[in-house]
């Protein structure tokens, strides 16, 4: 294995967080009326509406997961039952709601709702968190993060042998003039 120089670290940090703010940029633009923080405090508990019925509340979030980049993965959604009877947690992935946000001008009025791009037959086909659920999903997401380090250190790799290519080219040429 070859260790880095602090610079060669420094030059893979630069790299992966130019990709990380790339990432995010493509999100934001993809949300509208992005407001760059939200309080996962005040994300807990926030009400949850379907696109396909948006006056009626359907449940509230329970859990905000996130993966190893600390970004949000997925909401837990309490809903299902009756009068709070019959609940079951359901995982909605990123990609699948929308957070709406009432009164943000003070922190203390904030008021969060989600809603969900699906139906209500589309939310019972959502993955019932539990143990098993979340173990399973822990594994994956641990292997995924394994082999993006590992892809990216792969990617440095090549760079690095480009460039170092590249630059003896170069001194040939000018030693060659």
């Amino acid at each position: 294995m070859q260790t880095l120089s602090w610079k060669q670290t420094l030059g893979v940090a630069t790299l992966a967080a130019g990709s990380m703010m790339m990432t995010q940029a493509a999100t934001a633009q993809e949300t509208q009326d992005a407001q760059g923080l939200y309080s996962a405090d005040e994300l807990m508990d926030a009400d949850v509406f379907l696109a396909s019925k948006p006056d009626e509340d359907i449940g509230d979030v329970e859990d905000i997961l996130l993966g190893e980049d600390m970004s949000v993965q997925a909401l837990v959604v309490e809903a299902g039952g009756v009068l709070d009877m019959g609940d079951k947690n359901f995982v909605v992935e990123k990609g699948n709601f929308t957070v709406e946000t009432d009164h943000d001008e003070s922190l203390d009025d904030i008021e969060y709702r989600v809603v969900l791009d699906m139906d209500d037959s589309a939310l019972k086909q959502q993955p019932e968190y539990t143990n098993d659920w979340w173990q399973n999903a822990k594994s994956q997401a641990a292997e995924a993060w394994e082999n993006t380090k590992q892809g990216a250190s792969s990617a440095w790799k090549d760079t690095k042998a480009a460039t170092s290519d590249l630059l003896n080219d170069a001194s040939d040429a000018i030693d060659n003039n």
